[in-house]
């Protein structure tokens, strides 16, 4: 008797223990989990090791440059900026914002006219705060409490805090819309599979456990280590589409186990007991793929991925674990009442010829005329991919009657994208900055730049008016008591402390666009005019090095994330399958379908096309986390099916060695639930769809369409065409191993 077998026997004797105990974790789970988004944030899209971040904290530390700010945005059709009646209604609006929490200071329009827009009908101040971007949306309450209502201005909030925010609150709405859309529809699929009420309600009880326990584990961990927000959308949708999955391959091994027993309920516990030890196994081993796939985002130190991984970790084990006991527990309990509250027959067994078979035997007549077609259509749908552009996300992500989406996008109309994501030189120089040798050779670099095309203008010390020299810089700072010029002297305490002092670059783009980003690039290569002269160290950062650095940090890091998966997941399938080349054509399949799967998000969300229909505009981009993510979702998903598959598959090789019937009859035991477990999927992730974020959307949609082509073209085609053209060699082993394989397996299996 297997540890499975025990397991399952074990569940279903404590089948009332087991539950009660399910019932107490789920009463105590329920009030954290309503919590959870409250502890989760909207930002990790940065690492503090990266230039950008490092140029960032050395101004904060040294110069006392803000952490954050966010813009309050002040438009009117008529009045215009200067006039009486505008600085009136501005003041009224604003008056309170100084004293609301966590704001530092207020930067007025009225003291700068690069705050208002060129035909006076824009204008914004700058609130600074004390939080860190992260943390920043917690100021916006504050804030929105001090703004006061007045008829003559349009007043909003733009930037990185109430872009953020609105991020949180839009999220949890998508969250809302998705669930409101997917359980109804999960429950109707599931009712038609088992054709009963009691059978179908099994899995969404179980699925529902796992992804309100798994919510609770989540505010539990966010509330020791920063958490994204994008973990919430996602904990649901693995949540509820893994636990229904498990439980939909259990609860249907449980009706064959069951009626091969004739239904007698003495027969209830040795059925539990063979399900946990066949369906139950595979689940436990299908659930370490998905979990490995999730592990390898945690070996990223961007917070949004590695809390994608943490809480895809908890949810997958709590998945695997509900599925293993609260379901045999279940399945004990109904036992030959399982099709109770019957709507429509379905046979508890397949048939050996079924229709899954006789398409496997099909396949398998014609594998090369099967393979070739098939192959060359999962390659072209990929084929988008290899223009992908990646970036990281803005304002664009949002929809547009969001209030930060609506304000930004007035601001980048009257200004410009430019000035709200600009350059940050940190520049370190040899002895203080304001020495005669530095102020020369920093008034040479800040004219070397303001020389570049694609630079509209550089602020700093020595940058306070064109029209002074470099002499007279010297002759205002080489005062012993400070530049008599308040202004000026203002400038220097802003920018300036010692041998530290910041430059800030205005351009003509906005962060994500390529020229910007190819501006960084050559500011800190150096190249030609861009060099700084002896003496100086720069370190680049702001908006566009954000940027660059966390694409050229994401892409870095991929690739042992990728060899963890890769490796780890084709050692525990080596294990299951007891098998050299099954593993390896199972990785092979399942990347097919994830490139499948990144050509559709290129096509869709960069290029723009089916935009009418998803209520989407062009992004112009793929948003770098989503590939990295889907991949480390996807990979252990699609696997999923395969393990379900190939299992059912060494069942019969095991039995009867016969290739072919184990292609065919493995296929076709697995074929109508492998089948309905991934129209659970894609029906949650497709649910995903309706959201408002593009992030959000894209996330579903990638994750459906891949599940989709794996469950259809690459298990219906693919598979048999392979199996078929490798004959014995799927089952090959060095025969060193062969012996040992089987206790390795099942030591390793055991819970």
């Amino acid at each position: 008797m297997s540890g499975f077998d025990r397991l399952g026997r074990w569940s279903a004797r404590r089948r009332w223990w087991i539950v009660a105990g399910w019932a107490i974790v789920l009463a105590a789970s329920v009030p954290l989990a309503v919590r959870t988004s409250d502890e989760l944030r909207a930002g990790g899209f940065i690492r503090q090791d990266l230039e950008s971040a490092r140029a960032k904290q050395l101004l904060q530390d040294e110069i006392g440059v803000p952490q954050s700010a966010v813009a309050i945005v002040l438009y009117s059709p008529t009045l215009r900026a200067g006039e009486p009646a505008f600085e009136a209604a501005a003041l009224r609006a604003t008056a309170g914002i100084a004293d609301a929490p966590n704001v530092t200071g207020i930067v007025s329009h009225v003291l700068s006219t690069r705050q208002v827009s060129a035909d006076g009908h824009t204008a914004y101040d700058v609130v600074t705060l004390d939080l860190p971007p992260d943390d920043s949306p917690l100021a916006l309450p504050g804030i929105r409490a001090a703004l006061v209502d007045v008829p003559e201005l349009e007043v909003g909030l733009a930037g990185g805090p109430a872009f953020y925010g609105d991020v949180q609150a839009v999220s949890e709405a998508d969250l809302r819309r998705s669930e409101l859309i997917s359980l109804p529809l999960a429950a109707l699929a599931l009712l038609f599979v088992f054709g009963s009420v009691v059978a179908a309600s099994l899995p969404l009880a179980v699925g529902g456990a796992a992804v309100v326990t798994a919510l609770a584990g989540i505010f539990l961990v966010a509330s020791a280590t920063p958490m994204s927000i994008f973990v919430l959308n996602l904990a649901t949708l693995l949540g509820l589409g893994l636990g229904v999955d498990y439980s939909l391959l259990m609860t249907s091994r449980f009706r064959e186990e069951l009626a091969a027993r004739g239904w007698q309920a003495e027969a209830v516990e040795d059925a539990v007991g063979a399900t946990v030890a066949t369906a139950g196994r595979a689940v436990f081993f299908s659930g370490l793929t998905v979990l490995l796939g999730l592990l390898g985002l945690v070996l990223f130190e961007f917070m949004i991925l590695r809390s994608v991984g943490i809480a895809g970790a908890i949810v997958v084990g709590l998945a695997v674990l509900a599925a293993l006991t609260l379901l045999p527990a279940l399945l004990a309990i109904a036992g030959s009442h399982l099709d109770a509250l019957r709507v429509r027959r379905v046979r508890a067994t397949e048939a050996e010829n079924g229709p899954w078979a006789r398409l496997a035997n099909r396949v398998m007549d014609h594998p090369v005329r099967v393979l070739v077609p098939t192959l060359g259509l999962l390659l072209l749908l990929g084929t988008p991919f290899l223009g992908v552009r990646f970036n990281a996300p803005d304002s664009t992500i949002l929809p547009d009657d969001v209030p930060s989406r609506r304000a930004f996008d007035r601001l980048t109309a009257a200004f410009g994208p430019g000035p709200f994501a600009p350059i940050v030189l940190a520049i370190r120089t040899d002895g203080p900055a304001t020495t005669s040798e530095n102020l020369a050779r920093l008034y040479d670099y800040s004219r070397r730049l303001a020389a570049d095309p694609r630079i509209a203008r550089v602020d700093g010390l020595v940058d306070v008016d064109p029209r002074l020299t470099i002499s007279q810089y010297q002759l205002l700072y080489g005062n012993p008591s400070g530049p008599p010029d308040r202004f000026v002297a203002g400038t220097l305490a802003a920018t300036t402390r010692g041998d530290l002092t910041a430059f800030t670059i205005t351009t003509l783009y906005g962060p994500n666009e390529e020229p910007g980003r190819a501006l960084v690039v050559d500011l800190r290569a150096g190249n030609g005019s861009l060099a700084p002269p002896a003496g100086l160290t720069v370190l680049v950062g702001g908006g566009a090095a954000d940027v660059e650095d966390v694409v050229a940090g994401i892409a870095a890091d991929f690739p042992r994330t990728a060899v963890f998966i890769l490796v780890s997941t084709y050692l525990v399938l080596f294990l299951l399958l007891r098998s050299i080349l099954l593993p390896l054509k199972a990785i092979v399949m399942n990347t097919l379908s994830i490139a499948a799967s990144f050509g559709a998000l290129v096509w869709i969300f960069q290029e723009g096309n089916l935009s009418a229909i998803l209520g989407t505009r062009p992004l112009g981009f793929v948003e770098t986390t989503q590939p990295v993510i889907l991949f480390c979702v996807l990979f252990g998903l699609s696997m999923d099916y395969e393990v379900f598959l190939l299992t059912r598959m060494r069942e019969t090789w095991d039995r009867t060695r016969d290739n072919r019937a184990a292609v065919a009859q493995g296929l076709e035991r697995s074929g109508r639930i492998v089948t309905s477990a991934a129209l659970i999927v894609v029906v949650v992730a497709g649910s995903f769809a309706f959201a408002d974020i593009v992030l959000i959307k894209a996330l579903g949609l990638g994750i459906a369409i891949a599940v989709a082509l794996d469950a259809t073209v690459v298990r219906a085609l693919l598979v048999p065409a392979t199996m078929r053209l490798l004959g014995r060699w799927n089952w090959w082993v060095p025969g060193r191993l062969a012996g040992r394989l089987p206790e390795i397996a099942e030591r390793e299996a055991s819970p």
